[in-house]
């Protein structure tokens, strides 16, 4: 974990970054596509902060686990409904190194009559900005939805380094991450902790 710093997203979190400026930007879409999977679920919490309950997904393949990309984004299940005509919101968790976002909007924009793209995070780097994003950042960032993955990722790399079932503990809520998730997806990977 040498290297990495860490932000962690609640679901308040999730609420507050999206509700306001999605709203203040007047877009209304037809359509709101969540790119999967990090896309998929501020996709729903959009559509129903929205009343927008027309929802679609396109997978796109860039990351094989954290801060490891592979050389490049592929679209591995195309847009699910077609996008013809239709004004879309194309909503993902963050444009990291934005070539995921760049992918999803240089496929579905000949073909819908209006996008726009939104994210929870965006990164300075990235080589797209989407029209909304709830706050930039420098840190990798692990949001509700993915804690478990976070939990077993990063424990195997702490274990990895020697540390203990309970130094992997502490070292992910020092992360902040929340402790009886933490202990929860720990003792169902690993077995008990020795303060159980």
């Amino acid at each position: 974990m040498e290297g990495l710093t860490f932000e962690t997203v609640d679901w308040d979190h999730v609420y507050a970054l999206l509700a306001d400026r999605v709203k203040a930007s007047g877009f209304t879409p037809d359509l709101i596509v969540g790119v999967a999977r990090g896309g998929w679920l501020p996709a729903r919490v959009l559509s129903d902060l929205l009343d927008a309950p027309r929802l679609a997904s396109i997978r796109v393949d860039f990351y094989r686990e954290i801060g490891q990309p592979t050389a490049a984004p592929v679209v591995t299940q195309p847009v699910s409904v077609p996008v013809t005509g239709k004004r879309v919101l194309v909503v993902d968790d963050i444009t990291d190194s934005g070539q995921s976002f760049q992918l999803v909007w240089t496929t579905l924009a000949p073909e819908a009559e209006a996008l726009k793209g939104v994210t929870l995070y965006h990164k300075p780097w990235s080589c797209f900005t989407p029209d909304i994003y709830g706050r930039e950042t420098r840190a990798w960032v692990i949001f509700p939805w993915e804690y478990h993955e976070a939990v077993r990722t990063l424990g195997q790399r702490l274990l990895a380094e020697g540390k203990s079932l309970n130094e992997t503990e502490a070292a992910l809520v020092a992360i902040g991450l929340r402790a009886p998730l933490v202990r929860r997806f720990l003792r169902d990977l690993y077995g008990c902790l020795t303060h159980d």
